[in-house]
């Protein structure tokens, strides 16, 4: 199976935060997935930990919603409002995984905090599909995050890949029936 690449200074077990969730789940392909992460105005719509999505230069994109390499886009998670920048972005592809990552950053000074949060869509044999999210995290609110009980990380990222799975089947059982 497919990794993650890892950016320097963003390597887990070198970070300040990191974490990993992951599904694996039958009835669904990347392709019918990656719309759904790659066009982040649809996210609040699932993953309500997730608002105020703004793809910067809105108005000179011709290419539509979904993300690119090197989109500027800003949204609020977990309490931070946070500046991001696509740094990866492979749509799916027969045999190979899709991809999407960005760098995000919140704050200034000591409450800075800078993030890399990367994805993985990957078909897999005999109909399942694999999605997997890590973020690594460095800066003060990373060290605190890194700390609490229940982890909000953990907890917020299943939440997030939960409602991506179920935002997908819903036009998928509609193209089937």
């Amino acid at each position: 199976m497919s990794d993650i690449l890892w950016p320097v200074g963003y390597v887990p077990g070198f970070t300040d935060n990191f974490c990993s969730n992951e599904v694996i789940v039958t009835g669904l392909t990347a392709t019918e997935v990656w719309p759904f992460l790659a066009e982040p105005e649809r996210w609040p719509s699932y993953y309500p930990n997730s608002s105020d999505v703004t793809l910067h230069d809105r108005a000179d994109r011709t290419r539509g919603p979904a993300l690119e390499q090197g989109d500027r886009f800003f949204f609020k998670t977990f309490g931070f409002p946070v500046e991001s920048q696509v740094i990866e972005c492979v749509p799916p592809i027969d045999g190979q995984a899709a991809r999407i990552a960005w760098h995000g950053w919140s704050g200034e000074g000591d409450d800075r905090l800078d993030v890399h949060h990367a994805w993985l869509i990957e078909d897999l044999s005999a109909g399942r599909l694999r999605i997997l999210t890590q973020e690594t995290q460095n800066g003060k609110p990373a060290k605190e995050l890194a700390l609490a009980r229940p982890n909000p990380m953990i907890n917020g990222h299943q939440d997030w890949l939960e409602g991506l799975v179920a935002a997908a089947r819903e036009p998928a059982r509609a193209a089937k029936a």
